[in-house]
């Protein structure tokens, strides 16, 4: 997949330059600019992910999730609307979570606030798009999340 994207990506920077050349290299200046701002943010979340993770305990985590309750829920919810990571890593976590017996609905809202919220990210999101769509966005995604959760408890 990542190989096709690249490819396409490279076809349609060779027509674009064939197009325009000096466009095409604006414009690329302007995207090594936005990357060398995002960079730094991008590697300092991810580090601060990766030692959250590596700080905690594995049975703390499986207590956690598998606490039953409101309480529970509202807990797995709030911790994952502050770590942010990608929905692979996600995934494939609360996938590992199930199988020690977390409570499904719990692993909703978690993998859901987990890769739709982000507390931690929220300074790279305001720089970008501003405070108050960021407020907004992770409010909604927040109020998403726990609808998602409570609806898979109703239905499993």
């Amino acid at each position: 997949m990542s190989a096709t994207l690249y490819g396409l990506t490279a076809v349609a920077l060779a027509v674009s330059w064939r197009i325009d050349p000096e466009k095409t290299r604006r414009a690329l200046k302007i995207g090594a600019k936005s990357l060398n701002g995002l960079a730094p943010r991008i590697l300092g979340m991810v580090a601060l992910v990766g030692l959250v993770l590596a700080l905690v305990p594995p049975e703390l985590i499986t207590k956690l999730f598998t606490y039953q309750g409101i309480g529970g829920f509202v807990l797995v919810s709030a911790i994952g609307s502050i770590i942010t990571m990608p929905a692979p890593i996600a995934f494939a976590l609360v996938g590992s979570l199930f199988k020690m017996g977390a409570a499904p609905a719990t692993l909703a809202a978690f993998v859901t606030t987990v890769t739709m919220v982000g507390i931690m990210t929220a300074p790279m999101e305001i720089s970008c798009f501003g405070k108050r769509f960021t407020l907004i966005r992770q409010t909604l995604s927040f109020i998403t999340a726990v609808i998602i959760g409570l609806l898979m408890g109703l239905f499993l």
